[in-house]
């Protein structure tokens, strides 16, 4: 009966525990859920910003490219780079994928260092980038992680399963703990980077507000170009890895 008491109190304290809250959030109640109001609100500008821009672009699509249709199509040439390069030969079906989380994530990241969202006021929280909430980045991981389930079942059915059993069964729980490892590393890895870069980016402004924080904003938008490739590759790769086997 004690271990049993001790356990229902350990229990009670993690779900005290999981209700505290890292600063302010503005919530919409949608149905029977309670969603952060801001990250929709970003997220539906970043995909906006995607859908203008491209339907801009190439609304009047030319023979020799200029311009915007010129962008895009290099932009599109990338994607498909990375993807053959690390998919293979059947990397086609994948670049929508593929290029929708890099696209996103970027101009996402992007978004926290160049739109003035702090002007914004909500009741509760502050608007930023989609990419600065840990929800968001568990979307993406978790999307990644049914894509390259969806890709290897798709190629070998059941037997893609095999590969929790190679090189020996003795991995077995190695490799099914690597499937758990994937999805965290993707979203702690985004998150943590882009959260870091932002607090960085308020604290010098707040400290020396005139010359300093200028080329951290450049070194902050560089490192969150490479961290949407990051994320792009990784999640290509698995993919990769999913339809040819186990390395």
């Amino acid at each position: 009966m004690n271990v049993l008491s001790c356990s229902i109190n350990t229990l009670n304290g993690l779900y005290d525990i999981s209700g505290v809250e890292v600063g302010q959030h503005f919530y919409w109640k949608i149905g029977g859920f309670q969603v952060h109001g801001q990250v929709l609100i970003t997220s539906w500008v970043v995909i906006a910003i995607l859908l203008g821009s491209a339907t801009l672009a190439v609304r009047n699509p030319q023979t020799i490219p200029t311009g915007g249709q010129n962008f895009f199509e290099y932009v599109l040439e990338f994607i498909r780079d990375v993807s053959k390069t690390q998919i293979g030969e059947e990397y086609g079906p994948w670049v929508p994928f593929i290029g929708t989380m890099f696209l996103f994530i970027f101009v996402s990241n992007w978004s926290g260092a160049l739109l003035p969202w702090k002007i914004i006021q909500l009741p509760h929280g502050e608007l930023a980038a989609p990419t600065n909430d840990i929800n968001t980045t568990v979307a993406l991981a978790l999307l990644t992680s049914v894509a390259y389930f969806y890709a290897g079942l798709t190629k070998k059915g059941l037997g893609y399963f095999g590969k929790y059993i190679q090189p020996t069964p003795i991995l077995l729980p190695i490799n099914i703990l690597e499937d758990f490892t994937k999805p965290l590393s993707l979203s702690f890895r985004l998150f943590g980077n882009i959260l870091a870069d932002e607090l960085v980016v308020v604290v010098l402004v707040s400290l020396v507000p005139l010359v300093v924080p200028i080329p951290v904003m450049f070194l902050g938008l560089f490192t969150s170009g490479i961290q949407a490739l990051i994320f792009a590759t990784l999640a290509a790769a698995y993919i990769g890895e999913s339809m040819e086997g186990h390395h």
